[in-house]
């Protein structure tokens, strides 16, 4: 008998799946996004979106066994902290398609046969804190990256950088695109990180 998902299931899905698709009234617009520490989203946006009062966001397509988001998104000017949150999603993706930046938060969720509270969905992100030491310290070692992605995702990418780390896994960037690679177990503080990756043959000095 198939196990029912678990809301633990569907944010593993959504750090898994960041790009998709955007309904904003009868439109469908390619969009991708980031998810900022404390579990809203980040994503470059047109202003016809931010006009909407009915979106959703189908990831990775509108396939009913994927994961739809009811989201409302706000606008705000890439200036000053919310600059940051600008700078992680042109880390992730490149260049931005639009200049308008929103946040969204997600109101409802439906993931396969579940239905879940929006809030419990914008878990925040206990390894933000130490991600960016961890991150450095991984992409120095970049034919250990190299392994790491070849043994955890089944990988072999020539030029791996690591640039995202949460409780459910890794985000790696290639050529082109962000590749996922999943934790082995649940990491859910920084002791549980360091251990995975020394696990992979990383040096973590000082952690």
């Amino acid at each position: 008998m198939q196990q029912e998902p678990s809301v633990d299931d569907a944010i593993a899905f959504l750090r898994s799946n960041l790009c998709g698709t955007l309904r904003f009234e009868s439109d469908f617009v390619p969009i991708k996004i980031v998810i900022d520490q404390d579990g809203c989203l980040i994503a470059s946006v047109m202003a016809a979106m931010l006009q909407s009062f009915d979106t959703t966001l189908y990831l990775p397509d509108e396939n009913v066994c994927g994961l739809h988001l009811e989201v409302s998104l706000e606008e705000f000017q890439p200036k000053g902290e919310d600059a940051l949150r600008c700078d992680r999603w042109q880390i992730y993706h490149g260049e931005p398609p639009d200049v308008r930046w929103a946040r969204m938060s997600i109101d409802a969720a439906r993931f396969d046969s579940l239905f879940i509270d929006g809030e419990a969905m914008m878990r925040p992100n206990p390894l933000a804190a130490c991600s960016n030491h961890v991150v450095r310290a991984v992409n120095a070692n970049r034919p250990a990256l190299r392994r790491f992605c070849a043994e955890r995702a089944g990988l072999e990418i020539e030029e791996p950088i690591l640039v995202g780390v949460d409780p459910f896994g890794f985000d790696v960037r290639r050529a082109f695109d962000i590749v996922r690679v999943e934790s082995e177990d649940l990491l859910e503080n920084e002791q549980d990180l360091c251990e995975e990756l020394r696990r992979h043959g990383f040096s973590l000095e000082g952690r």
